[in-house]
């Protein structure tokens, strides 16, 4: 069934229907898998023989256009939902795939009126479970609970309190005293702690040496995907490397086993170290797989758990799965996406779409700070100056990945520090990122990222000057400023702390900060001042910093 021309895709629909001509259908019912829900090892895919459940695959040429996505995301996504119906027909599936120019929704309703009613696993990202509502509340969608999550609704808030402030590190005790993971038979934390995340803090030095990615040999399917994607998205955004491109189940298995041999046992001391050298460092890429479910979290934590790894990397590990992407499902879910804030300040209007066409509704706005800047030039691709932020935007835009500190602590640190709008900020992390989808991107930037959302669900906006970085990274090296005498990045970070400190007065972790911002002089206070202006003006006009266009600034 497709509302697009039957040549459309053409060597896919061959091994597709070569692989169904052979089946003799008559399944007792029918289930659809969203984009994100690419596995057959766990819920309704899961219960019978593969010939007796059939499965609904949809690609939606509106879903690709709702945002200027990556080129590199819209291939992942294409080529692994792809692959799963060939993988899935192999096996004796019946397979149903949708080519449409509609919404999932309207796809689904053509479908079920012919099918009968369609079985699916409540959709992780919001956006969709909107989409499907009609569905849902008319009955030709039956939505069964997504099996593919390790925690409950009722962990999280007997661990963290029905309202907020919500603390991860609660829940995360809290399940890991449910599962036994880590645990000590009397109860306690294996090695007598719970998180190691304070010694998970070494920057690197060039040793251990840092592995390499996997490369893949892309295959026609793939091809054809990479082909189409070129064509038909040539004005959005970022590169395709289909070397880089895990598609097949092979391919999932294959990044798991790298990960397994050259990433986890340097993770945990070098999980917040960043480097313009090495681009990944330890951090294993599996986010894109997980979220997809091409791998699947369980699975990975108990394979895991079966190495001899240092208990600092394995902890480090687990917390990143089982802890953080368990704990921000459950804020968005139990936010609707952030909706529900009441005592939040919001953005008094939805940001202008600063690339392309912006299809899609705009997301919640709240804006703690209240900041009002737009999202420099600089996030989509325009030399600012900064090494590390040049840096890891090239990377952005050349992989739709870089590891989770540049995205804290230099392009959401950056932003902050120049008051960008949280929201705009959300929306070129969705669009730029592999793995970035609604309940894992909006929480990730608007209440750590940005501070959006004040201490809803963190303890501090997670800001720092050029000291941070320059210790933890080595941009700084290869940088026309200088960390220790001129980088304005520390003159961003005073006047921020100077700009917002009536609102972090009340945050415990910012005490210390806050007192030292006291002992600077009204002078170094003016210089902050008047350099932040300065670099607000360059970088919203589209230029490059440098050091000589601040020598008329007065001296501190």
């Amino acid at each position: 069934m497709t509302d697009l021309p039957s040549s459309f895709a053409p060597r896919f629909r061959a091994e597709l229907d070569a692989l169904l001509a052979v089946q003799d259908p008559d399944p007792s019912r029918w289930v659809y898998a969203p984009y994100d829900q690419l596995t057959a090892a766990i819920g309704p895919l899961a219960e019978g023989a593969p010939e007796d459940v059939g499965v609904v695959l949809v690609e939606s040429a509106w879903k690709a256009a709702q945002r200027p996505y990556h080129q590199q995301k819209l291939a992942l996504i294409l080529a692994n939902t792809r692959h799963f119906a060939l993988e899935q027909a192999q096996l004796g599936r019946p397979v149903r795939y949708v080519f449409t120019r509609q919404s999932f929704g309207a796809a689904l309703e053509s479908v079920a009126d012919e099918l009968g009613p369609l079985h699916v696993m409540e959709p992780a990202e919001r956006e969709l479970r909107e989409d499907l509502r009609t569905g849902f509340e008319a009955g030709w969608l039956v939505q069964v609970p997504h099996a593919g999550w390790l925690t409950t609704r009722e962990q999280f808030l007997e661990s963290t309190g029905d309202a907020p402030p919500w603390r991860m590190d609660r829940f995360y005790r809290r399940v890991r005293q449910d599962s036994g993971i880590l645990m000590e038979a009397d109860g306690q934390p294996l090695g007598g702690q719970f998180s190691y995340d304070a010694e998970n803090r070494k920057p690197w030095k060039g040793e251990p040496p840092a592995p390499d990615p996997p490369r893949f040999r892309p295959d026609a399917v793939t091809q054809e995907v990479l082909d189409f994607v070129s064509e038909a998205f040539a004005d959005h955004p970022g590169t395709l490397d289909g070397a880089s491109l895990p598609a097949t189940l092979e391919d999932a298995r294959s990044l798991w086993s790298w990960a397994q041999d050259q990433c986890l046992p340097h993770f945990g001391p070098y999980e917040d170290a960043f480097s313009a050298t090495h681009r990944s460092l330890f951090h294993t890429r599996l986010a894109p797989l997980l979220n997809l479910h091409r791998l699947l979290p369980n699975d990975v934590i108990e394979t895991a758990l079966s190495f001899d790894l240092p208990l600092p990397s394995l902890e480090g590990f687990v917390r990143q799965i089982l802890g953080w992407r368990e704990f921000v499902r459950h804020v968005h879910r139990e936010t609707d996406g952030f909706r529900t804030l009441t005592d939040v300040p919001s953005e008094a209007q939805r940001p202008a779409p600063p690339y392309g066409s912006w299809n899609a509704p705009s997301g919640a706005r709240p804006s703690a700070l209240a900041t009002s800047m737009a999202l420099p030039p600089a996030y989509w691709d325009k030399p600012s100056g900064l090494a590390c932020l040049d840096h890891t935007v090239a990377q952005v835009w050349e992989e739709a990945y870089t590891h989770h500190i540049p995205r804290l602590m230099i392009l959401a640190n950056l932003a902050t520090l120049l008051g960008a709008r949280p929201r705009e900020l959300t929306d070129w992390f969705w669009v730029a990122f592999l793995d970035a989808y609604d309940w894992v991107v909006e929480p990730n930037v608007l209440a750590m990222g940005t501070f959006a959302t004040g201490p809803l669900m963190t303890t501090k906006p997670y800001v720092s000057g050029a000291a941070y970085l320059d210790r933890m990274g080595d941009h700084c090296k290869t940088c026309a400023w200088d960390p220790k005498r001129n980088c304005p990045i520390t003159a961003l970070y005073w006047n921020f702390l100077n700009e917002n400190r009536e609102v972090l007065a009340g945050q415990a972790r910012m005490a210390m900060p806050l007192r030292s911002l006291e002992k600077r002089s009204p002078a170094r206070r003016a210089w902050d001042r008047d350099t932040t202006q300065a670099v607000r003006e360059r970088l919203a006009a589209g230029e490059t910093l440098r050091p000589e266009d601040f020598s008329d600034l007065p001296s501190a």
